[in-house]
């Protein structure tokens, strides 16, 4: 098999399985995108992390360290609901956890054919899901459009 076509077959199997991880894991009610800002308490204990609050104009953003060494942040607009998360690392948190009710939006998405092998973007009028990488090294973020507070860039949310 050409080296080429070997790597692409290795990046679709990573895909296909931090979807199945996601998809295998605990589901939990009340929590993540879309949520009060109470859930994001529940996150971290689910997630077994810790939380770590920080200001910014117009939103507050909670990191959750968990410890695989991913971060995830849930960010909180002024109405006290997550409008955004995003997360970083090793390993890829438990996305049923962290996009509660939009979970079935990313996993539908998931399963169809896409572009990319590293990479799948979700566009939605109340969704807009980023993620991919590699083997040691995930990243995503989701947020609700209509949600994200006036001042706030998306691209900050990261």
């Amino acid at each position: 098999m050409p080296t080429s076509k070997l790597i692409a077959t290795v990046k679709e199997c990573l895909l296909a399985g931090a979807v199945l991880a996601a998809a295998l894991s605990p589901c939990i009610a009340d929590a993540g995108l879309g949520q009060a800002a109470s859930s994001v308490q529940a996150d971290g204990l689910q997630l077994k992390g810790s939380i770590k609050a920080t200001e910014r104009a117009g939103y507050q953003v909670e990191e959750i360290q968990l410890p695989s060494g991913t971060l995830v942040r849930e960010f909180v607009g002024p109405n006290g609901t997550v409008f955004a998360v995003a997360w970083n690392g090793p390993i890829v948190p438990n996305l049923r956890q962290t996009l509660g009710q939009y979970f079935n939006n990313f996993m539908t998405a998931a399963q169809a054919k896409h572009a990319g092998h590293r990479s799948l973007q979700i566009q939605q009028s109340d969704l807009v899901l980023q993620a991919g990488g590699h083997m040691r090294a995930f990243w995503g973020r989701a947020y609700l459009p209509q949600a994200v507070p006036a001042g706030a860039s998306v691209e900050d949310l990261r």
